[in-house]
């Protein structure tokens, strides 16, 4: 080998940087241990991971800008070190879907034209089961509603004094549409830059956002973030702020005393047309038994009123006009909303709006122990355009401050229109009350006193610091074009994150540990080079991941391991062409460099690797969040195995040849292994056609019948890991929380006995800000009853639960309108893979034999793999959902497939060149030939994925499960499918010659 010095030179500069790269992820992880051991020491009596939290960042803070190590402080190491995912430290992702509606109903200034109306309301529908964009569905709507009748350009549409310049009356539909695409990729670039700037203040380190492609969804990822909420409301908020006028409560309360009245009968009959749903679908006379053993649904009915849902504010004069709880704000509104009720509105209060307070008050319920959430509600006085008095555009600047009493508030400062359309509706309104209104919530509604100026304030009696600086932050950073709202999103929680490194730790040491001792065993000394190849490789990938600031994810962690096993076949390949060439009389130098040469080794080697690097661009380009984790290690291991292999590898081999070293390539454990082998494997095809058919058939029949269970990820829908500090029968907890939900969620138990998964779709077709909010206090109400002493706030996911953790360790949501996204990416990623990989084998190989035996084992394997997690998935006990993760598996199976299959037909290729013909005896031999090689990297492989598999943590044990799978088949199928088709194809088309 030539330039050795070279060589050397670059691995030894190559690891000191990694080494470098990797030392600011030990020193921040200590100054992070450290934070955690001041924050435990000074927890007090107020013991919650909130608190925890609290203190852990206020020790960061105030030791962010000191110097940790040579000159860098924290703030500088937390920019270096390597990036952890939320799996493996705990955070929230999310994507969020600006309202394209929201925009084009914008850009019309508000348009009330029936044929623009139902548009949209139709664009709405086709939305749910399609994957277009909305602009494209509006237009063909748009079409279809206007025959012709009207365009896009009419003044009442987009022809508006807004678009003037951009948009006259002669211009087409198509050419309407071209303007509406720039604007509202304009508005979306809005969006994306608005949400950059909060998130930037929010203090998270390590923040990442991106567009996806041009769809209006924005990906944000907050590794470490535990505050769920906060972040939520930093995301979504869009920072309406309006000033609104307010009624008092003495001005309302006849009109709530009239529609209380009115609800009576409202309720009544809502009562009874439940009842009788109830009979007809349970086909039962008793309504007894629907009515919980009341014989009268007029008596059920006369006990509901609206009083009994919202409690009026009967104070001499205030801004509030009731209470209510949290859970009965939707039946308040819905009641409040109805056209019955609205019409009781006099005159002066007709165009009434009532919002809620921002947030919720703990007050005692009458026992005087328990505490409830109430939240005020307010009449705001609108108008028919529903147009603010003074809309937030006015403000110049906004910043946290504190007032006199030494409350958190916020303070804003007006431009100049501002400051005259404030100091005027303050001087109309003295000894009245005005409402600061943000997103439609009341954070504040304070009384006039006297005429104000340029300046005004947010004040909310219980707002924190940190909610004051997030009011504070949106205001500053600007209103987003349109709502944003959350269409997926995942929280881990850190104690899960530290679980899930504690096992991946156990299980990489296993693994490193198996593959160093099996490579000793099998070649001795060159098995030894090999190894110290292999831990030289784990530092690369390692410090390539550190120094471009790569985030590592558990399956990420998965991919290291796996590249691991399969960085041990460069060698393999290698030592196994180095020992065919001693076993036919060559020395030990020649035999060398044989094996280390393109005609030798090498060629399988590329090509192998090539089609496994081909499949890990796929699954990168179509995957997301942790399957682009995946694929990004899997790619730099490939690359950094097959330097380490070649050229590391070598540098050690070489060195022993020139110093006479006697290397035998074998032990004496070894040195008789796959010696003299003749497998007539052709001779048996048939049998493997029959066998694969066979189960192939099975497993479409399970398909057909059983089906495969099908993740969040693919029909969308919430998934809750929880925690129990007792053994739980899932049975019974999908029972209980059938009577919250209304149907059974499906309840699993989730690695240890005292964990389950909770999937349910209740409420996920549901838009409104508080559904999230609803849904997780039901969920809590619903598995109360085996909670001990835990209250809702530490049940939710998000803070640190200490060791006896009890509550949602980790939350997932996906809306079924991203999940066809999905779900139609994963297929075009499976099929993409073959196609890419079809094309190169045949670029390769020149024959499309080779290429039709290849895909053709690959769709065997995928197949099997279906058909096994269709028949097993409900008795195994461990996930074994079809999701990304299980699309990330299956790629690698393809990936893992063609590896094996390459390398088998690199062989047959050199024997075919050194033939005249093609004969069954020849590819039996180039079989026979490599089958050492396949065994010992199947066997190296699968003795990795056991590791994981056992010790790396309950996430990925589905995923695992299948990759365990793909191995034993895809090594089976390169034998006795991929090969077999090949010959057969091959001699039909010599016959037809």
């Amino acid at each position: 080998m030539q330039n050795k010095g070279l060589i050397r030179l670059f691995a030894i500069l190559f690891g000191l940087v990694s080494l470098y790269q990797l030392s600011f992820t030990f020193f921040g992880n200590k100054v992070e241990n450290e934070a955690k051991t001041y924050a435990e020491a000074n927890l007090g009596e107020n013991k919650t991971g909130k608190e925890l939290a609290r203190l852990e960042r206020k020790y960061l803070d105030s030791v962010a800008n000191k110097e940790v190590v040579l000159g860098n402080t924290y703030n500088d190491i937390k920019d270096k070190e390597m990036n952890l995912g939320l799996d493996l430290k705990g955070g929230i992702n999310a994507i969020l879907q600006v309202s394209v509606k929201d925009i084009l109903i914008g850009l019309s200034n508000e348009s009330k034209n029936e044929t623009f109306l139902t548009a949209l309301a139709n664009a709405d529908e086709a939305q749910k089961d399609s994957q277009d964009d909305y602009i494209d569905l509006f237009y063909t709507e748009f079409e279809k509603a206007s025959k012709g009748a009207i365009k896009l350009s009419d003044p009442k549409i987009f022809g508006n004094k807004l678009l003037r310049e951009k948009i006259d009356f002669n211009k087409t539909n198509s050419e309407v549409k071209t303007v509406l695409l720039q604007e509202i990729n304009s508005s979306i670039g809005t969006a994306f830059q608005v949400l950059r700037s909060r998130i930037d203040k929010f203090g998270v380190v390590q923040p990442n956002i991106q567009r996806i492609g041009t769809s209006g969804r924005i990906q944000v990822e907050l590794p470490g973030a535990k505050d769920v909420e906060r972040v939520k409301k930093l995301l979504v908020s869009t920072a309406k702020l309006q000033f609104w006028e307010v009624y008092a409560n003495t001005e309302v309360l006849p009109f709530l005393s009239q529609a209380n009245l009115k609800s009576i009968d409202l309720l009544k009959k809502s009562v009874e047309k439940e009842v009788s749903e109830k009979k007809d679908s349970t086909e039962k006379s008793n309504i007894n038994d629907l009515l919980n053993d009341s014989s009268d649904s007029t008596s059920v009915a006369d006990s509901k009123m609206l009083f009994n849902y919202l409690i009026p504010n009967q104070q001499q004069y205030n801004s509030i006009v009731g209470y209510s709880k949290i859970q009965d704000t939707a039946k308040v509104m819905s009641l409040l909303r109805d056209k019955q009720i609205t019409a009781l509105l006099p005159a002066n209060l007709r165009n009434t709006k009532f919002l809620w307070d921002y947030k919720s008050d703990n007050q005692n319920t009458e026992s005087g122990n328990d505490l409830e959430s109430y939240i005020r509600l307010y009449a705001i006085k609108s108008n028919r355009d529903g147009i603010a008095n003074i809309e937030g555009d006015v403000i110049a600047d906004a910043s946290q401050q504190f007032d006199q009493l030494g409350k958190p508030e916020v303070s804003m400062t007006m431009n100049t229109k501002g400051t005259k359309l404030w100091s005027s509706l303050t001087e109309k309104n003295i000894n009245k009350y005005v409402a600061i209104v943000l997103d439609d919530y009341v954070y504040s509604a304070p009384i006039i006193k006297q005429k104000l100026g340029s300046t005004s304030s947010i004040s909310g009696g219980a707002m924190t610091v940190e909610e004051a600086q997030d009011i504070a932050t949106v205001l500053k950073a600007g209103k987003l074009p349109a709502p944003a709202r959350i269409i997926e999103s995942e929280v881990v929680g850190p104690s899960l994150g530290k679980e899930a490194i504690n096992a991946s730790i156990w299980s990489f040491a296993l693994a490193i540990l198996l593959v160093l001792v099996w490579m000793v065993l099998y070649y001795g000394k060159a098995g030894l080079y090999a190894n110290i190849a292999l831990l030289v490789n784990i530092l690369f990938i390692f410090g390539v991941l550190a120094s471009f600031n790569s985030v590592l994810t558990l399956p990420g962690i998965a991919g290291i391991i796996l590249t691991i096993g399969m960085s041990v076949d460069a060698n393999v390949i290698i030592f196994e062409r180095i020992k065919e060439a001693l076993n036919s009389g060559k020395s030990l130098f020649e035999s060398v460099n044989e094996g280390f040469s393109f005609k030798g080794a090498l060629s399988a080697i590329f090509d192998a690797n090539i089609t496994t690097f081909l499949t890990g661009v796929i699954l990168y380009v179509f995957g997301t969040g942790p399957i682009k984790g995946f694929a990004l290690t899997l790619m730099i291991g490939i690359a950094t195995s097959l330097f380490t292999a070649i050229f590391i590898t070598r540098l050690f081999v070489d060195g022993a040849v020139t110093k006479g070293s006697n290397l035998t390539f074998n032990t004496n454990i070894s040195k008789n292994w796959f010696k003299n082998i003749s497998i007539e494997f052709l001779r048996k095809r048939k049998i493997a056609y029959i066998i694969s058919g066979g189960l192939i058939i099975i497993g479409l029949a399970s398909i057909s019948t059983i089906g495969l269970k099908q993740g969040v990820d693919f029909k969308g829908g919430r998934s809750f890991v929880v925690r129990f500090d007792k053994d739980m029968k899932a049975n019974e907890v999908a029972n209980s929380l059938k009577e919250v939900f209304g149907t059974a969620p499906e309840v699993k138990t989730y690695g240890a006995s005292n964990q389950l998964k909770i999937t349910t779709v209740f409420k996920i077709e549901e838009k409104s800000k508080e559904v999230d909010e609803l849904v997780q206090n039901t969920l809590y109400n619903g598995l109360k009853t085996y909670l001990t002493d835990l209250s809702y706030e530490n049940f939710k996911p998000g803070f640190d639960k200490g060791e006896n953790a009890q509550g949602i360790m980790s939350a997932r949501k996906v809306d079924p309108t991203i999940a066809d996204d999905i779900k139609q990416a994963a297929i075009w990623a499976v099929f993409g893979s073959l196609l890419v990989v079809f094309l190169y084998i045949l670029l390769r190989f020149r024959k499309v034999s080779y290429s039709i035996g290849a895909v053709a084992a690959v769709f065997h394997d995928v197949l099997i793999v279906l058909g096994i997690f269709s028949i097993l998935y409900k008795f195994m006990p461990f996930d074994m959902e079809i999701g990304q993760s299980f699309i990330a598996a299956i790629l690698t199976v393809v990936g893992y497939s063609l590896n094996d299959t390459v390398v088998i037909f690199d062989r047959i290729r050199e024997y075919a060149e050194n033939s005249s013909s093609f004969t069954a005896n020849l590819v039996d031999k180039a079989l026979s030939s490599t089958l050492g090689r396949t065994i010992n990297t199947s066997l190296t492989t699968l003795l990795v994925m056991l590791a994981i598999f056992f010790f790396g943590g309950d996430s990925i044990k589905g995923f695992m499960f299948a990759l365990i799978v793909g191995v034993v088949v895809g090594t089976y199928s390169s034998l006795f499918v991929a090969t077999p088709i090949m010959f057969d194809v091959t001699k039909n088309k010599e016959t037809q010659k």
